[in-house]
């Protein structure tokens, strides 16, 4: 199994917009950062995890080529506003692509994308087949798949665990059985937006505190913001088997 970060960055990714701060005017590449995505691979099978405002871009970036199916973890813009773009690889693959979301964040796919699934449509739209997911394991393919419940703030949001590999963004509350399910990883990927506390986030000592909690083989920090600070600095203070992601690194397990 392969993951690839398509995007580790926060909502507004970095550089944002108009900032003039060091971390925004680095030359480094891992200090750039598109908005938090990864691509599951498991044989034939591949997966997106969220698609946001840099989809399109992302998918080219990788010279993506076919999908089997795209996760979602809730609705907020930075995770679903690509789905136009996935009208591609409906003409490429000569079919919907399936999208995997609960029940709110379906309705709120329903209402954002109206023209999908209108009674009158027209040629080109993106074209969506929803499967409802629940807090239960369910399968694409033969790959098993297990919903991880955090809350974002007040939000209810989806993590997802392959096997031995768990990927969990936008959150600041786990509870206990939901921790539990990220014991026995080889890898666990989690968001830690920056050092500062924040509402709606873990922040970097609290993801440290949950992966040491879980004891992953290996962690990957995610969804991080420009306050988090440059990627180099930020690696020499993390535990040795704790990583800061970065745009298009592959792990695989």
């Amino acid at each position: 199994m392969k993951l690839t970060f398509l995007g580790t960055g926060t909502s507004q990714g970095v550089p944002v917009v108009a900032c003039q701060c060091p971390v925004c005017q680095s030359d480094d590449p891992k200090d750039k950062r598109l908005r938090a995505s990864v691509m599951i691979e498991d044989e034939d099978l591949r997966l997106i995890i969220d698609a946001g405002p840099d989809f399109r871009q992302q998918m080219l970036m990788h010279q993506v080529r076919h999908l089997n199916g795209i996760l979602l973890t809730h609705e907020h813009t930075d995770h679903i506003f690509g789905l136009d773009d996935i009208r591609a690889f409906n003409w490429v693959q000569g079919q919907p692509t399936d999208i995997y979301a609960e029940e709110r964040v379906q309705i709120a796919i329903r209402r954002i994308f109206d023209y999908v699934f209108a009674p009158y449509t027209y040629p080109g739209i993106p074209q969506m087949h929803l499967h409802l997911i629940e807090n239960k394991p369910f399968r694409i393919g033969e790959l098993e798949i297990l919903p991880i419940r955090g809350f974002h703030y007040k939000l209810p949001v989806f993590g997802f665990r392959f096997r031995k590999i768990a990927y969990v963004t936008d959150v600041n509350r786990l509870e206990e059985a939901e921790i539990n399910k990220l014991r026995g990883l080889d890898v666990l990927v989690l968001n830690a937006l920056r050092k500062e506390d924040h509402i709606s986030h873990y922040n970097l000592s609290q993801a440290i505190e949950i992966i040491s909690e879980v004891k992953p083989a290996k962690a990957y920090l995610t969804h991080m913001s420009h306050q988090m600070g440059f990627h180099d600095e930020v690696q020499k203070e993390l535990p040795e088997n704790v990583f800061l992601a970065y745009d298009g690194l592959m792990v695989v397990d």
